[in-house]
């Protein structure tokens, strides 16, 4: 199994490109998969992209409540739009919380545990 987390806590490098292809499926604009490189340092998930995640990944839109905290404490663009960064902000604080969780999250998007694409997703 890969580690989703380094030595110091920070998202390690497979996850984080595990995280792009993920974060390249909802952003604006959109991006051209297979992701070549970094995420454009204007990208961001509004609030149809975050739904469309959320849903993805746990079968339903976050609620309006989970919407706010999410824009309230991680990296969001001037207009509340969640950036690349505040996206790894969410993955990093739950998978410091429960692993497992990121795990289920991981494997809704096609990746096994040692991060491989194995699914269509």
């Amino acid at each position: 199994m890969v580690s989703l987390l380094d030595d110091d806590g920070a998202i390690s490098e497979p996850f984080e490109t595990c995280l792009k292809r993920i974060f390249a499926k909802y952003c604006t604009p959109k991006i051209k998969l297979p992701l070549e490189g970094d995420i454009p340092p204007n990208a961001y998930l509004d609030s149809t992209g975050l739904d469309a995640w959320a849903s993805d990944t746990n079968g339903e839109p976050f609620s309006e409540d989970t919407k706010e905290e999410i824009l309230q404490f991680m990296d969001v663009t001037e207009d509340g739009n969640l950036t690349f960064k505040g996206f790894l902000q969410v993955y990093q604080l739950q998978t410091e919380n429960d692993e497992e969780e990121t795990w289920r999250d991981l494997s809704k998007h096609g990746y096994d545990r040692t991060l491989n694409l194995i699914g269509n997703a």
